[in-house]
């Protein structure tokens, strides 16, 4: 029984190349321009390829009728043993000269099939045969162009080492009087990247903590990739002090751990936030500061009822009136200016309803206490109103020596009062 079959495996290999012997014979009998054969690669040169199309001698074909894009070498388009179908571009029996092209026909058969996926927006694979400015060429048939902006969803300032590669692309735009196609990879990613945010938005939760990749920074925050989607880190959650820009805190390509704080599922949007995954300054500072310490700060903001002193990145505390000088002042801005580098001594430290409070008189060696202060609480006179004291030869500066001058100049009169 195999043997019946390995008979009739060998009749049809005879009849095949029989057929195939036929097709060759006729073929030779009548070539001329302008004709479609089928021949076979005998031999693969640097500049040209030698092909057997059954005539009386071999065709040539040339680089540039070897392929629509530009190549180096043949070997790039065809190899020894292949069976290809060519053109005849030219034909001359005198000098055996046998001009044959496979470009022409890939190209009218591209034309065709690339419309097609373009109708139906299928994806195609092609290798990149140049980097040209403004994009790649690449193989499709006939010579296609992919734009710059079209071959990654993010900026790409080199495209040196894409040549070779195999690119998954879209048919964007066919004008066959141009011989112009146009090509995609973005959106073929972005189609991609849509279908898998969807997954990844879906399994996301308010509360998860999540290692992340700074992918750019804006005015208003930073875009940290979370594993297959970007959410973003507005500029009020990257610190728990002001940050006026986000490079003050993470630049492009760190790792961080970052916080979910929203979901937009039907807007494709996660909000995020570095300073959750942070030990607050509050809690830092009930830990740092002890009452009764005696530390410097900055001088943040003034307030009718006294100062607002940073004395870590996020902590301020109020400095009262009362405990800015020794001496009675009517407003902050008498002594304290915003920006100002200041001693202060920590009173009270209250974590959980965010509250310090300090003072700088307290850092400071109180004024000998004069016989003015003892005399009377009432505030100082103006310095107009001590000078017209001071003109007044029947009024000493000195408390004591007023009473002693009030004493001597009303006695008499007042001493009838006492009877």
């Amino acid at each position: 029984m195999s043997e019946e079959i390995k008979n009739n495996e060998n009749q049809a290999n005879e009849n095949q190349a029989e057929q195939e012997a036929q097709e060759l014979m006729s073929q030779a009998a009548a070539v001329k321009k302008g004709d479609i054969v089928k021949g076979k690669i005998i031999k693969v040169e640097q500049d040209q390829a030698i092909v057997d199309i059954g005539y009386k001698y071999d065709g040539t074909i040339s680089l540039r009728e070897l392929s629509s894009v530009q190549i180096e070498n043949a070997d790039q388009a065809v190899q020894e043993g292949q069976e290809v179908e060519l053109k005849v571009v030219t034909i001359d029996d005198n000098k055996e000269k046998l001009v044959l092209s496979k470009r022409s026909i890939d190209s009218e058969k591209s034309w065709e099939t690339l419309q097609q996926k373009l109708d139906e927006k299928v994806i195609l694979e092609a290798t990149v045969a140049e980097v040209v400015k403004g994009g790649l060429v690449v193989d499709v048939g006939v010579r296609g162009f992919v734009p710059a902006s079209m071959v990654e969803r993010s900026f790409v300032e080199d495209f040196s080492d894409y040549k070779g590669r195999t690119l998954r692309l879209r048919v964007k735009e066919i004008d066959r009087e141009k011989n112009k196609v146009i090509l995609s990879q973005k959106d073929v990613l972005d189609e991609e990247f849509e279908v898998q945010k969807k997954e990844i938005i879906g399994k996301i939760e308010v509360g998860q903590t999540y290692e992340g990749t700074v992918q750019r920074l804006t005015q208003f925050g930073a875009f940290v990739d979370i594993g297959g989607i970007d959410g973003l880190v507005h500029i009020s959650e990257m610190a728990w002090h002001h940050v006026e820009h986000p490079s003050e805190i993470v630049k492009e390509g760190d790792k961080v751990s970052v916080q979910v704080l929203k979901v937009d599922p039907e807007k494709d949007k996660v909000s995020l936030s570095l300073k959750a995954t942070q030990e607050g300054p509050w809690e830092k500072a009930e830990k740092t500061f002890t009452t009764g310490e005696i530390i410097t700060g900055t001088v943040k903001r003034l307030a009718g009822f006294g100062a607002f002193v940073e004395i870590a990145p996020g902590v301020e505390g109020l400095v009262h009136i009362s405990q800015i000088a020794h001496r009675h002042i009517a407003t902050p801005q008498e002594v304290l200016k915003e920006g100002q580098e200041v001693k202060v001594k920590v009173l009270d430290v209250n974590a959980a309803e965010k509250r310090v409070s300090l003072s700088i008189k307290e850092t400071e060696e109180a004024p000998a206490q004069t016989a003015s202060t003892s005399y009377s609480s009432r505030p100082e006179k103006s310095s107009n109103h001590q000078k017209e004291l001071a003109g007044n030869e029947n009024v000493s500066l000195s408390n004591q020596g007023l009473s002693m001058t009030l004493g001597e100049r009303f006695g008499d009169k007042l001493s009838k009062f006492k009877k």
